[in-house]
């Protein structure tokens, strides 16, 4: 990648429309593409960086003078953009380079200059095998009705399970999928289902308007992104009610914190109406996080909790003992459910995670030191036979 000047605009364009001619930011995908990396930054008087992996390192190229960074700009904008940029100082835009990756491109000013951020969004989805998750997520995801949240903390991988599921549904089943992303993380390709995909900033203006029409899109199957606020949990308690399957996540830790930060989103005279309908319509709750892997060709595997909302579940939810919903989901682990602690023995017994890793990770160490130990003193006593 060389820092050649940048292609001439052409200045004789239709009003209002982009040059013809190829943009030379796609010479950037291109190599985003080759290198597998995530992220590309591009700063004034600055050597272009991409983000590979968790590290962000130097291109081999010169830097990049303020005016080529500015003609690249004036590349990929029409008039409209252009005018919203000057005025705003910031714009979100989307290019797609042909037969490959999206790239989501956040263009801004700092000190008087041009900088710009991108973003790659993959079109390869990992299965279920390939993040290590367990097989009972193939059966969520063949749920046709209802709410299935996704919870964990920032960086815990819950858009990629979520996108697992979905590939899932449009590799296995004939229906309409609608998601309302901020930002789009994935691409699908049509297979069985039908996908079409709403970038908040980019398709569609926020949350709210694409809400407002969900309904009037007939999908089968719809992706709310992140349960932000009172508006996005509502419509997806509404979309549910009128038998479509929600997928939706949630900054949260575990299953009980996960029904405590949905009744936040809520004032307190109508909490009671929401643990109804949640009972009512909630599918299931998945947490997850995750940890270094002890095997050299995976980086990070997850621990994940599962709660399936069976008839104990609901009970515990409308009667407000969501402290209880922990002890259920260890009872009915033959029901598909998982816990942490169970999770986290897996793992420790694949080989997967230290066990110190998975001692500070589990939410009461000592009853996995202890489950540890029955399984440690079990083998003994097989091998004294």
């Amino acid at each position: 990648m060389d820092s050649t000047s940048s292609q001439p605009i052409d200045h004789h364009a239709e009003p209002g429309r982009r040059s013809s001619k190829k943009p030379r930011l796609h010479e950037y995908f291109s190599a985003m593409v080759k290198q597998g990396a995530s992220d590309l930054h591009l700063k004034a008087d600055a050597t272009p960086r991409l983000r590979l992996g968790t590290k962000i390192v130097r291109v081999k190229s010169d830097p990049l003078s303020g005016k080529e960074i500015a003609a690249m700009v004036e590349e990929i904008l029409d008039e409209k953009q252009r005018a919203f940029f000057h005025e705003i100082g910031s714009i979100d835009v989307a290019e797609e380079l042909e037969g490959s990756d999206r790239f989501r491109i956040n263009i801004f000013r700092q000190r008087g200059k041009i900088s710009i951020a991108v973003r790659r969004v993959s079109r390869l989805i990992p299965s279920f095998e390939e993040l290590h998750l367990p097989p009972q997520m193939r059966k969520i995801a063949e749920y046709t009705s209802g709410v299935v949240l996704v919870a964990g903390i920032t960086g815990s991988g819950k858009s990629t399970t979520i996108a697992a599921m979905l590939e899932h549904i449009n590799q296995t089943r004939p229906c309409h999928i609608v998601t309302i992303e901020d930002p789009i993380e994935y691409l699908y390709t049509d297979a069985k289902a039908l996908v079409n995909q709403r970038e908040v900033g980019i398709d569609v203006p926020d949350f709210a308007a694409a809400l407002k029409y969900l309904m009037r899109e007939d999908p089968d199957v719809v992706l709310i992104g992140e349960m932000r606020d009172r508006e996005t949990f509502g419509a997806a308690l509404q979309a549910a009610e009128t038998g479509h399957l929600v997928f939706g996540t949630v900054h949260s830790s575990g299953a009980a914190q996960t029904i405590g930060r949905i009744l936040d989103l809520f004032q307190a005279a109508s909490r009671d109406l929401v643990r109804q309908s949640l009972g009512f319509n909630l599918q299931a709750i998945i947490c997850q996080r995750l940890l270094p892997c002890l095997a050299e060709e995976i980086d990070r595997v997850p621990a994940v909790e599962i709660l399936i909302n069976n008839p104990s579940a609901r009970q515990m939810i409308e009667e407000k003992r969501d402290a209880e919903l922990a002890d259920i989901i260890r009872s009915s682990e033959h029901e598909g459910m998982k816990s942490f602690t169970g999770s986290l023995l897996e793992l420790i017994e694949k080989d997967y995670v230290d066990p110190k890793v998975a001692y500070a990770a589990a939410p009461n160490p000592d009853e996995l030191k202890m489950l540890l130990k029955g399984i440690s003193s079990s083998r003994v006593g097989l091998r004294g036979r």
